[in-house]
């Protein structure tokens, strides 16, 4: 889950206007007196330079701030070039994207909410877009293949979970929430790339903007489980959630993909697992946390797979260690299951604080490298 995208941008202009931008979250080779400096606090957001030349832009981050932040580098229009999410308070991160000529602003979105405290950024000349192995496109075409495949899978799993709700059968509707939701983690950013639905389909309440409703999945899950109710407007919810999630399903072919999307979009999903899913927060009501978590890794899973031939070829002791880390975390997944099915995990509630804090080491465990898959792809 992701916060509230500010602007609302077709899939279509996205793609034109980001075609050869892309983004990397690894560690950068830029040095230190390339990079702009950017010093993130609660309502201050300093950058060191005003301009760069085009090309590889690099962000040196560090958040002095009291709390966790949002840093992204945007189009005026808002649309997003590259972020990083979750930073948080006495950290530093490194946010590198290929950038084209243009106007752009930095933003730092302390608590990662509301529009934030911005800087512009002047992009100047032609530059260059990362190079990278034909081999590539083979992978690309491949995940966006596997995201359109996980978007067609949820929405009838989400069409039998609203009509559960609109025949007011708590205990169908209970059963059919996790197996709706599985689509949507193995690809989320993905879909959060349009930044529009996210924030109707997948908020929690503490994530809300002032003044916006809360409809979509969590919702739901609390009238399910708390509540223990279904009334005539979570009947109403169920029917937009669905045509929300078809919105999703048209959107998913033309979204902007690359190599390096694919690789930060793995990597993201690992931070969605520690920053939601290892602490209990995402599926607070329904404690199906386990099912979430399982699907953020085979989505982060697929993309590295795909990814690994050409990362393999420039980096074969990283790929080495990945795949120790995703069997490792996988093996100890394994031992929470209760069945075959894709939903059938224990209850998190069920599961200990240490072994909520096993959990948490082998995601990052594995988030460490897979931060490097990025930079792998498109070495040289």
């Amino acid at each position: 889950m992701r916060a509230v995208r500010l602007s609302v941008v077709t899939a279509a202009a996205a793609a034109a206007a980001l075609t050869s931008v892309t983004a990397c979250t690894a560690k950068s080779d830029a040095k230190d007196s390339d990079a702009i400096k950017v010093t993130a606090a609660d309502s201050t957001c300093d950058t060191s330079a005003k301009a760069v030349p085009a090309g590889q832009v690099t962000l040196k981050i560090a958040n002095k701030g009291s709390r966790a932040t949002e840093v992204e580098i945007l189009f005026p229009d808002d649309r997003i070039v590259s972020e990083k999410e979750n930073i948080g308070p006495g950290t530093q991160y490194t946010l590198t994207a290929e950038v084209k000529a243009g106007a752009y602003e930095i933003a730092c979105r302390p608590g990662m909410k509301g529009h934030g405290v911005r800087q512009k950024l002047t992009v100047t000349g032609a530059g260059a877009s990362a190079q990278h192995d034909p081999e590539l496109d083979k992978a690309v075409a491949a995940y966006r293949q596997y995201a359109q495949d996980q978007a067609d899978q949820t929405v009838p799993l989400a069409e039998t979970f609203a009509e559960a709700i609109k025949a007011g059968d708590l205990e169908a509707a209970k059963k059919a929430y996790a197996p709706s939701r599985v689509g949507w983690e193995r690809t989320e950013p993905v879909a959060e790339s349009f930044g529009d639905i996210d924030p109707k389909t997948d908020t929690r309440a503490d994530g809300l903007e002032q003044g916006q409703k809360w409809t979509g999945w969590h919702r739901l899950e609390k009238a399910l489980w708390q509540d223990k109710k279904i009334g005539a407007d979570e009947k109403t919810l169920a029917d937009q959630l669905v045509s929300d999630l078809k919105n999703w399903q048209q959107r998913v072919g033309k979204a902007q993909i690359t190599p390096t999307s694919m690789a930060n979009g793995a990597k993201e999903l690992l931070d969605e697992v520690a920053t939601g899913k290892v602490t209990g927060e995402e599926d607070r009501y329904s404690h199906t946390d386990l099912v979430d978590f399982q699907g953020n890794v085979e989505g982060a899973q697929k993309a590295y797979e795909l990814l690994k031939p050409v990362a393999r070829k420039n980096d074969a002791a990283l790929t080495g260690n990945l795949d120790r880390q995703f069997a490792a975390l996988n093996t100890l997944l394994a031992k929470y299951r209760t069945g075959s099915g894709t939903a059938d995990f224990v209850s998190y509630d069920k599961v200990s604080k240490d072994q909520r804090k096993e959990l948490s080491d082998a995601v990052n465990a594995l988030a460490e490298p897979l931060s490097k898959l990025a930079a792998a792809v498109v070495k040289k």
